[in-house]
């Protein structure tokens, strides 16, 4: 049982495993530029997540940031303020107007029921977030969609390998974007990927994330430099051959937090959809009419060595950037969560011990 517990911890190959997947970048000093090891790690993932079409970049804000770019959106995107700074940055430095939905009590997710009420002629895309895992309605998202002939761009950096029904949650919407962090279910030490439904964005995404190169003499798009390197493609290839394994070692720790904390009054458990295979993500956990409030919580486990998460806190329309420019009343749900949520540790190799310890400190008075 370790002394000091972080709210997560990546999970890596065995380290032969890794120097056998890269030993070859040694012999043919391709190292970036979407190489062999780029290439194979892109099919692998197409295969994985059931897609038509994936494009590989150095992190998750980048893909999300030129998925937009790459629709030529205008106006306005209606999106939640219950995520991380990505989210609402992405849109922002597109040169387009946030327009926050709140969220459902339910799973934390974008409420649908409040979406139509924000569309405007102004309105050119929906930007949904997958939260914790936890899936958006997307059934009722591409109904609206479609009424209205709205693009949907999902964040779905939290999603990694859910599916709804059987279904790859990379297939809904117009796009997806995964975040490939080093603190995510699977990972590449950084990176990201979007997957897409129109084949006409092959050629556009490509060139994005290479400054808009199209051939080696034209220059078609202002782009920027966001390619995924060999050498984080040769970790994401590693860990995709144990993700299965990793997310079912996770599952049995939460597993274990819910037979401590769930019935216990004033401790409130998100909700998963019917239907959902989860990835076990995050383990989120409401602290709301519970003898000690969210950060008193966190202040007593931080004193015990054990470090969470206040995720997502604050509001990404109460950050200190955007002061003034959005009214924070119109998102109540989303700043109650905000103020009660703590992501407790959670890892692949997280003790059952240690899961106990984290449980006996939050219900013990001492």
């Amino acid at each position: 049982m370790s002394d000091i517990i972080h709210v997560t911890r990546s999970s890596m190959p065995n380290f032969n495993e890794y120097i056998e997947e890269i030993q070859e970048l040694w012999d043919s000093r391709w190292l970036t530029n979407m190489g062999t090891k780029h290439q194979q790690f892109e099919k692998l993932l197409s295969k994985y997540l059931n897609v038509k079409n994936i494009s590989l970049f150095a992190n998750g804000h980048l893909a999300l940031e030129y998925a937009i770019q790459s629709f030529n959106l205008t106006g306005e995107v209606i999106t939640t303020p219950f995520t991380f700074a990505s989210t609402t940055h992405a849109i922002v430095r597109n040169n387009l107007k946030p327009v926050f939905c709140d969220i459902n009590i339910y799973d934390y997710t974008i409420d649908v029921d409040k979406l139509e009420s924000l569309i405007t002629d102004q309105t050119s895309a929906i930007l949904p977030v997958h939260v914790y895992g936890n899936i958006c309605n997307v059934k009722e998202i591409s109904r609206i969609a479609k009424k209205y002939n709205l693009v949907v761009i999902y964040d779905a950096a939290h999603a990694f390998g859910v599916t709804v029904d059987g279904a790859s949650i990379a297939n809904f919407g117009d796009a997806s974007m995964f975040s490939f962090h080093a603190t995510k279910v699977f990972h590449s030490i950084e990176g990201g990927a979007i997957t897409f439904q129109d084949d006409k964005l092959i050629i556009a995404l490509k060139a994005l994330k290479n400054f808009g190169f199209t051939s080696p003499e034209s220059v078609e798009y202002i782009g920027g430099n966001a390619k995924m390197n060999e050498f984080q493609a040769a970790m994401g290839i590693c860990n995709l051959r144990h993700i299965d394994d990793e997310v079912e070692k996770r599952k049995s720790i939460v597993d274990r937090y819910l037979d401590r904390l769930s019935g216990i009054k004033g401790i409130h458990i998100s909700n998963i959809r019917p239907g959902i295979r989860r990835n076990y993500a995050y383990f989120p956990v409401l602290f709301d009419g519970y003898k000690m409030n969210r950060d008193m919580i966190y202040e007593k486990l931080k004193n015990k060595g054990i470090f969470t998460r206040k995720y997502f806190y604050p509001l990404t329309n109460a950050f200190r950037c955007y002061k003034g420019e959005f009214d924070l009343s119109r998102t109540p749900i989303a700043q109650h969560i905000a103020d009660r949520v703590l992501v407790l540790p959670l890892y692949a190799d997280l003790s059952f011990k240690d899961v106990d310890r984290i449980c006996d400190y939050i219900l013990n008075d001492k």
